[in-house]
């Protein structure tokens, strides 16, 4: 018995959920052969018992049918997920948690960034969800390798599309390709509380939401319509980007979301035949906007091929290629995330009551005493509430 032999044999044994097996995944450490006697360590990221089991039975039986006498398998898991603690209005209670994923501007890389920490959350051992609010750029159903699957209706519900282990819903995925939405506010604010209230999500830990650039309403329906646990902003390290991520991070403050941290996208180029990582857009200037607002940077994630292949083919980097820096880095991220949304529920969890309207059903906010509309306004123009009422 070899340790050759050891890891041949264990390369047969598929993760749970997963068609890559926990060699490839780099699970396997610490063996240990004494004649036909084998031990190993497997550092799994899933909390479940049952993944624990069925990978230590089909280990054991792999290695004996190679010769070994006795196996020794010890699943080092991380403990279970706990409760969420939050509280105020919430429109989907099955989710246990809620990651809005943010950004000031567009192009910075927030939907690859989300689809990748969802995919390392559930690689985590964790139920995950990916709702792709980008209501005008909804792009995860291509990146999920889902483009043109439509999901099955039952009655007035929507059951959520499944790929890479994580449950996954975009309104890319119910219009029709190409299909140009004009929205006002109004109607987005709908569909943000029709994504929560009518998918049939299942019991989810986490609930991954890809949110369109900027602060504007449909950040605001998010935080008033679910307690959200933890946000999440997406940069780049050129000023221009950083300026308005600014924003992005004051509006997590204004809503009263705790912050996970931020992800600084394209943070150096990693060379596809030398594997030097150069610096080309700078790197680490996100630094002193973290200090700013107390947070940090969870991740540095460098351009890689690899990362923009995978999106357009539907294979995330994350998934398809574990080994590479970039799917390393966005692990990372979503460990730390986890960590930080633990904390959150530890310390009482988060509310949203402060963020609820304060105006009346049925009555527009600049009718109010709170928000009074100027005494003559442009025609045609808006009052200046930001109501919608024009």
């Amino acid at each position: 018995m070899t340790e050759e032999i050891v890891k041949t044999a264990l390369s047969k044994v598929m993760y749970p959920g997963f068609t890559k097996d926990i060699v490839t995944f780099g699970f396997v450490n610490n063996i240990v052969i004494n004649g036909t006697d084998v031990s190993f360590t497997c550092d799994i990221t899933s909390s479940a018992a049952e993944v624990a089991g069925q990978i230590k039975d089909e280990s054991t039986a792999a290695l004996k049918a190679e010769g070994a006498t006795n196996v020794n398998c010890n699943i080092k898991a991380p403990q279970m997920p706990k409760e969420s603690s939050s509280q105020g209005k919430n429109l989907a209670p099955q989710v246990k948690n809620f990651l809005m994923i943010s950004s000031g501007k567009g192009g910075v890389g927030k939907s690859t960034t989300s689809v990748n920490i969802a995919i390392a959350l559930a690689a985590q051992g964790l139920k995950v969800g990916l709702l792709d609010a980008d209501i005008y750029g909804p792009n995860a159903p291509r990146m999920m390798g889902l483009d043109g699957v439509k999901p099955e209706v039952t009655g007035n519900k929507v059951m959520p599309l499944k790929a890479y282990g994580i449950e996954v819903m975009s309104m890319g995925s119910l219009m029709d390709e190409g299909q140009a939405l004009i929205w006002r506010g109004a109607m987005i604010m709908k569909a943000i509380e029709q994504f929560l209230r009518d998918i049939l999500w299942s019991e989810l830990d986490c609930l991954v939401i890809d949110m369109p650039p900027g602060t504007g309403d449909a950040q605001l329906s998010l935080a008033q319509a679910v307690p959200v646990t933890a946000g999440l902003t997406v940069t780049t390290p050129q000023a221009v980007s950083l300026d308005d991520s600014r924003r992005s991070l004051n509006m997590f403050k204004k809503l009263n979301i705790p912050l996970a941290g931020i992800v600084e996208n394209m943070s150096g180029f990693i060379a596809p035949d030398t594997g030097v990582e150069y610096d080309i857009f700078g790197k680490g200037t996100s630094q002193p906007m973290a200090d700013e607002f107390d947070t940090k940077i969870i991740a540095e994630i460098p351009i890689e091929p690899g990362i923009r292949t995978g999106g357009d083919e539907g294979k995330p980097v994350t998934f398809s290629n574990p080994s590479s820096e970039s799917a390393k880095r966005f692990a990372q991220a979503a460990a730390s995330i986890w960590a930080t949304i633990e904390e959150i529920n530890a310390n009482g969890g988060v509310d949203n009551k402060g963020v609820q309207p304060t105006t009346p059903p049925g009555v527009s906010a600049c009718s109010t005493a709170a928000a009074p509309a100027p005494a003559k306004e442009p025609e045609g123009e808006s009052c200046g509430t930001g109501c919608g009422c024009h």
